[in-house]
């Protein structure tokens, strides 16, 4: 994660995404910043990923709600997403940026 309007990101230490798919399925789990742990699941079709997500904060207590992802390429072709999502209970629409980071060899 590069950004998101929900918290700071921790430029040492973002939160880290893995991402899976299998026939438009789109599941995964992520870590860091101010999550311990997160698993999410949903869809594809085309360049937008929907999801529904919830994780364990590093504070306590739990949060969770639902996502959309527009995927983009970025110039050295990479994978990048721009996430518009929104927590359970909470009207306030945020964004976050993903840009994906290239395998060691």
């Amino acid at each position: 994660m590069v950004s998101s309007t929900a918290s700071a990101v921790d430029p040492e230490q973002p939160t880290a995404f893995r991402y899976w798919e299998s026939d438009g399925v789109v599941w995964g789990d992520y870590e860091g910043d101010t999550v311990t742990l997160g698993r999410f699941v949903g869809s594809r079709e085309g360049d937008a990923v929907t999801i529904s997500y919830v994780h364990a904060l590093k504070a306590g207590g739990r949060a969770g709600g639902q996502s959309v992802s527009r995927v983009e390429h970025e110039d050295d072709g990479r994978l990048r997403l721009v996430e518009e999502f929104q927590f359970e209970g909470d009207d306030t629409r945020h964004v976050s940026v993903c840009t994906e980071v290239p395998s060691a060899p």
